[in-house]
């Protein structure tokens, strides 16, 4: 991939590719605040790699002990004195965020965020809109807006929909850190690895979602989200029409070939 002028000169989020994996690296510690140029630039990164076929699988990870403290405070803070007292730019702001975790969410390749440190407001919104997310035993989450007077409703979109909603509640309300293990009760994550082998679970994980069809998985992404949000009947309605048209798929054909066949698939994409 050829990364943008501008992302080469400030490398707010590395890009490193390891065989069908990209790493996307939030770089800018201690806080890796998601500044209005953070944004910008996972967001770009993003977009390159939607079309990029030699991406099977994206990862988000982040430089130092903390993976994202969320929006930048005294970014937002300097724009007070604005004639507006700052209302278009927190717009702004949050515009951005939410189109940033769109983004990940329909984005046609799995996202995996790994964590090793606190990922707190937006940061723990990043989290919740990730596919699937790993973390470190010394991590930590929590969404303490409501400690300054700023009630995290956005991160309350993302988490409202990946935890019980008294779990949610519960970070929604007191603004408290739960460590990884309650995470990982309340549902925000998927498994707890130690420290020095973060990276390999995680590129492990990332390896094994790359074998199959990347056209199935991308299907099956967009219906996993998509159902999500219908009545039972028409959830099933449109999921059997998702596995009609995939039944269909060269893929599919080649995937139940070879599994009668005992041998191992070749995905074309078709």
């Amino acid at each position: 991939m050829t990364a943008k002028p501008e992302l080469v000169k400030h490398p707010l989020v590395t890009r490193d590719m390891t065989g069908p994996v990209l790493r996307l690296t939030l770089s800018n510690p201690p806080a890796n605040a998601l500044s209005i140029a953070m944004m910008k630039h996972l967001m770009a990164a993003l977009e390159d790699a939607r079309n990029d076929n030699a991406v099977k699988v994206i990862v988000i990870a982040a430089a130092g002990r903390v993976f994202s403290a969320g929006h930048d405070l005294k970014e937002m803070t300097a724009h007070r004195t604005d004639e507006d007292r700052g209302r278009k730019f927190f717009a702004k702001t949050m515009g951005m965020c939410s189109q940033l975790m769109q983004a990940v969410v329909t984005h046609p390749k799995p996202v995996i965020a790994e964590i090793d440190g606190l990922a707190t407001a937006a940061g723990c919104q990043l989290v919740a809109s990730c596919d699937l997310a790993i973390c470190t035993d010394t991590s930590g989450f929590c969404t303490p807006g409501v400690n300054i007077g700023l009630f995290c409703s956005t991160p309350m979109v993302a988490l409202s929909r990946n935890v019980h909603r008294k779990q949610a509640m519960e970070m929604l309300l007191t603004g408290e850190t739960i460590d990884a293990s309650t995470a990982r009760e309340f549902g925000l994550v998927n498994r707890i690895v130690p420290k020095e082998y973060l990276h390999q679970v995680v590129q492990k994980y990332a390896e094994v979602i790359a074998s199959k069809s990347p056209l199935v998985v991308k299907t099956g992404k967009e219906a996993f989200y998509r159902q999500a949000e219908m009545s039972l009947s028409e959830a099933y309605d449109y999921c059997a029409q998702v596995m009609v048209e995939n039944m269909l798929y060269r893929d599919a054909e080649e995937g139940i070939g070879s599994f009668l066949d005992k041998r191992k698939p070749h995905w074309t994409g078709e």
